[in-house]
């Protein structure tokens, strides 16, 4: 079993400089390091979702600042290739020095969370078949929206659509109490033109089934419309539709392109 070391402020596991670079601009996140023999092949870091497990093993979605790295072992590293449960003990045994706590683990998985100097972190590690690691740090902490009724107006006039991050339960539509500033801000954006009308239109990425995703976009783009009429706009000047999975604006390959998908449109209508 590898020996770990740890700091006083921050918890690392055992660091070892590989024959391989690591991708450009990746480096180990400040909490975790990497075992012996990886090097970082892929990273991302952004405002994403993460899919969890809690402890009876239901599948979650948390939402944050997401640290995303992938971990490729190193054949010409001279080290021994560890096992599956070589590497989710060592991060277990990492989080758990730290105060953290584990919170889900199965063959090759581990989910774990942790606070460090004030800040809440779900922290997931999986297994691929060739002993990659790819681990996931989600730094917990809601969307800080940075548009305005009026950069939307001007948007809106000069494009004919905006897209907004308005964020929903899983699985359903209702909206979660973060994007609740959108809607007031939607409101106060079609206060500014009483001739104003729009199509408030619902998108998905391609997890489920087409059909599944073309009600759920529905039912959500008609939540966004009927919050903006309780916020004081006639309904005659909305409309609302939605597309599913049909209308990708990225690659659903990868998390960040499916975050993108999942998205409501603002279309103005002529």
């Amino acid at each position: 079993m590898y020996k770990l070391l740890f700091s006083a402020a921050l918890v690392l596991l055992a660091i070892t400089t590989g024959f391989t670079q690591d991708a450009e601009g990746c480096k180990d996140h400040p909490l975790l390091s990497r075992l012996p023999g990886y090097y970082i092949s892929e990273c991302t870091q952004n405002y994403n979702k993460l899919d969890f497990y809690n402890s009876k093993g239901e599948d979650l979605q948390l939402e944050g600042n997401l640290t995303y790295s992938w971990y490729v072992f190193d054949a010409a590293s001279g080290k021994t290739e560890p096992s599956y449960l070589q590497i989710i003990k060592n991060y277990s045994n990492a989080v758990l020095k730290a105060g953290g706590r584990k919170i889900y683990e199965y063959d090759g998985l581990g989910c774990f969370s942790l606070t460090q100097n004030g800040k809440e972190y779900n922290i997931k590690v999986s297994c691929t078949n060739n002993s990659d690691i790819l681990l996931y740090v989600l730094e917990m902490e809601s969307m800080k929206q940075e548009i305005t009724a009026n950069a939307m107006f001007d948007a809106l006039n000069k494009d004919g659509f905006i897209t907004l991050n308005i964020l929903f339960e899983t699985g359903k539509s209702t909206i979660q109490k973060e994007s609740l500033p959108l809607i007031t801000m939607i409101d106060e954006m079609m206060k500014m033109d009483a001739t104003l009308k729009v199509s408030i239109e619902g998108h998905t990425d391609n997890t489920g089934t087409p059909a599944g995703n073309k009600k759920l976009s529905d039912d959500r783009a008609r939540s966004v419309m009927q919050a903006v009429v309780a916020g004081g706009i006639d309904q005659s000047r909305l409309s609302s539709k939605g597309w599913g999975q049909e209308k990708p604006v990225a690659e659903n390959n990868t998390e960040e392109g499916r975050a993108k998908n999942r998205r409501v449109e603002i279309i103005k209508k002529m």
